[in-house]
């Protein structure tokens, strides 16, 4: 008989010790939240007695003569005291290397030591007389005194059981009866329900039914559920003893609890087909794949605060668990790309661990304690296992016949099969041993398991719900706060330990600022003074401290001064970049303007023999003449010929010799001047016809003509001033003309 006593605001918890004679129980929490807690032996009274200075706490002994508790800090390298309210605290041995185990025994009090591999041993008051009990042990970890001659303690669970039927549980001021985890106390106070310890739930389309797994009579029992349609997935939440479902026919999600009392519809609307569900015990949530909408879903476990996490690169996404200690979400995924998928809780980092070899795969379940995801495939007719990364992958079973769902207790996989329309199990290490735990059922859908030792551990979700203001998502190494997609006349922060308070109501145009503002200020967790909030910025936005009414109010803590020193710091970034970008942009553009640089790049395209038309793209740039030159050779007709040809991107640089260029005298008025010894002509395309006739000069002139309409205009040159430090073109005129009347 097991009970879960602690489940909420535990992070690592490690070492424990009982004072039975007053009721009490006391243990060490190693986790980011470091603390020694204090309850009575049946969960009640839950007290925090120290969480300051603490790092690693791992071995815990209670003094009970001398009313003190006592524990061993690796991270701290000592061993400390106190009085058995956290009171009167002092240090009894430093410095100690890497203690673990702790126990007390008459005067003395004893210690284990990963780093020396010694038992050691030292005055439980003073901390004095340290001595080696046992050297040279390597792997040591917990110690426990035995002392045959102290006599046992007493308590009133002492005296038959306390007259309860399961279990007695002893507390400060008297005793309480309890059942184990799953099953209800009756009215009476001390008996507890016939009910099983761990049993198997299974829906059946419109029946949910439950099989005992701790007798060998597996007659299932109907949960006495009305209104069920088309049951297509189950999951449990093993802290308030509810069921939660699905039913596709009505398209809701349902939870319920377990005697079938207390119905409710948490989900009624914006589902189309919600082939799985699960339940993250841990931080209160649920998640569901609908594989109508091709989404991933969360909310709460009441169905508040729903929130899409994935949306994409979904076919048919059906099975889905959550791993809460680990932070991870898995599901599968049966479309026209079969594959089994992983994200965190928040649905980020998400990867695709398996794709390979899959059919269908339907059902999807975790062992939480050897780590490793099991599946069922509807196509290839097996069940196989991997790693959390997919990887080590093996097969379970080879034959099976149309698996749907599957659950594991235990050494055991347990799986529904439409065909056989019975319930299986098998082996979960060998794959054998397999065996019909229930037959003859039409219509089996999801299974799981109801047990004490299935829904356990923790995250930093767990303790008040991370400090979110509505959703808090475990991930494997840290944790987010997020905002619901229907947020409507609600401050949401994902700040964690900020929580705000209503915004007053405002129209549209009016502000909320100045102190004297009402309800406008929130509060930090810890009660530290906020500052009034004003409209939303890109930075407060970008930080997540707006709403639709705009921005929440920033704390003065160092939880909201790092977002804005980080955004600062990004802001003066990117303009340093800025100005980098300017400086380098205005120094090529000097550069290529420059009429005294003594080089250019001329880009010569190729030309095949046949007839062919040449574009030349060609962007202006003002002050920037890029040169186009026609060698004229000594030819019998004095024309051109393509061989003779030289295209030099873009605009043209002519030299001024009349003899030379008195083709080009020709182009019309309205397309510019020709100055006396060069010109820029500004162009987007030019097309000119190259074949291997010559070009005498009616043909030359005739084609500039043509091209009138689609090169542009001829612009002015560079000032005359700076016409001496032109590069040379390699042209030399006979006569220059000296007036533009010339020209």
């Amino acid at each position: 008989m097991r009970k879960v006593l602690v489940w909420q605001n535990l992070g690592s918890p490690r070492a424990i010790a009982l004072y039975h004679e007053m009721g009490y129980m006391y243990w060490s929490d190693w986790g980011e939240n470091a603390k020694l807690e204090r309850a009575g032996m049946d969960g009640s009274d839950r007290k925090v007695l120290i969480s300051m200075n603490l790092g690693w706490p791992n071995g815990l002994a209670v003094d009970k003569a001398g009313s003190q508790l006592l524990w061993a800090d690796a991270h701290t390298e000592r061993i400390e005291a106190s009085d058995l309210e956290g009171r009167n605290r002092r240090i009894l041995v430093s410095p100690v290397q890497h203690p673990y185990g702790l126990t007390l025994l008459g005067a003395h009090i004893y210690w284990t030591d990963w780093q020396t591999r010694k038992i050691q041993r030292a005055d439980k008051d003073t901390g004095e007389n340290v001595i080696v009990v046992r050297d040279n042990l390597p792997g040591l970890m917990d110690i426990q005194a035995v002392d045959r001659t102290h006599a046992l303690g007493y308590n009133k669970c002492g005296d038959k059981n306390g007259g309860c039927s399961h279990l007695c549980l002893p507390n400060p001021v008297s005793y309480s009866c309890a059942c184990p985890t799953g099953i209800l106390l009756k009215d009476d106070g001390r008996t507890c329900d016939p009910s099983p310890d761990t049993y198997l739930l299974f829906s059946s389309r419109d029946s949910i039914r439950r099989i005992s797994l701790d007798t060998d009579d597996h007659t299932d029992v109907y949960v006495p559920i009305k209104e069920l349609n088309n049951v297509i997935s189950l999951d449990y939440d093993s802290v308030e003893g509810k069921i939660y479902y699905t039913d596709v026919f009505l398209d809701v999600i349902r939870r319920v609890q377990l005697d079938g009392n207390g119905l409710e519809t948490i989900i009624g609307e914006g589902l189309k087909t919600t082939d799985g569900l699960s339940v993250d015990w841990v931080a209160r949530n649920l998640y569901w794949t609908d594989t109508g909408a091709n989404t991933i879903e969360v909310s709460r476990l009441d169905g508040r605060h729903r929130k899409v996490l994935i949306n994409n690169s979904l076919d048919e996404p059906r099975a889905i668990a959550v791993f809460p200690r680990k932070g991870y979400l898995f599901w599968t995924d049966w479309g026209h790309v079969a594959k089994i998928e992983r994200a965190h809780l928040d649905g980020s980092d998400r990867k695709v661990i398996i794709n390979t070899d899959l059919g269908w795969p339907n059902g999807l379940t975790l062992d939480y304690d050897t780590r490793r995801i099991f599946w069922v495939d509807a196509h290839l007719d097996r069940i196989e296992n991997a790693d959390l990364n997919g990887k080590t992958r093996q097969i379970l079973v080879s034959q099976v016949s149309h698996p749907f769902a599957l659950t594991q207790e235990g050494r055991w996989i347990y799986w529904t099969d439409w065909q056989t329309k019975s319930i299986q199990r098998v082996d979960k290490y060998s794959g054998r041993s397999q065996e019909t735990v229930l037959g003859n059922m039409e219509g089996l859908m999801d299974i799981i398991v109801v047990s004490p030792l299935r829904q356990t551990g923790s995250n930093p979700c767990g303790v008040n719900n991370g400090g979110c203001s509505h959703l808090c998502f475990a991930r494997s190494y840290d944790f987010v706060c997020a905002c619901p997609d229907d947020l409507v006349n609600e401050v949401c922060s994902t700040i964690p330990g900020y929580l705000p308070s209503p915004p007053h109501p405002t129209n549209n145009s009016e502000k909320i600022s100045g102190p004297s503002s009402p309800n406008t200020q929130g509060e930090r967790a810890d009660s530290t003074p906020g500052v009034t909030a004003g409209s939303c910025s890109e930075a407060e936005a970008s930080d997540g401290l707006c709403t639709h009414n705009g921005a929440i109010p920033a704390s003065a803590g160092d939880k909201l001064r790092v977002p804005h020193i980080i955004a600062g710091s990004l802001s003066l970034l990117c303009l340093l970049l800025l100005i980098c970008a300017l400086l380098i942009y205005r120094h090529r553009r000097a550069k290529l303007s420059d009429p005294a640089l003594g080089t250019l790049t001329y880009s010569n395209p190729s030309y095949r023999t046949s007839t062919q038309e040449v574009k030349i793209e060609a962007v202006h740039r003002p002050g920037a003449c890029h040169l186009q030159r026609h060698r004229k050779e000594a030819h019998p007709d004095n024309g051109f010929t393509k061989e003779k040809i030289r295209i030099l991107e873009g605009f043209g640089l002519l030299s001024g010799e009349e003899s030379e260029w008195d083709d080009l005298k020709q182009v019309k008025p309205s397309r510019g001047s020709i100055l006396r010894d060069h010109v820029c002509i500004k162009t987007d395309t030019v097309s000119l016809q190259a074949s291997t006739a010559s070009l005498d000069l009616t043909e030359t002139q005739q084609l500039l003509q043509e091209e009138q309409s689609e090169t542009g205009s001829v612009t002015l040159p560079p000032s005359p001033e700076r016409r001496a430090s032109l590069p040379d073109t390699g042209w030399r005129g006979r006569h220059l003309p000296s007036t533009e009347s010339e020209v």
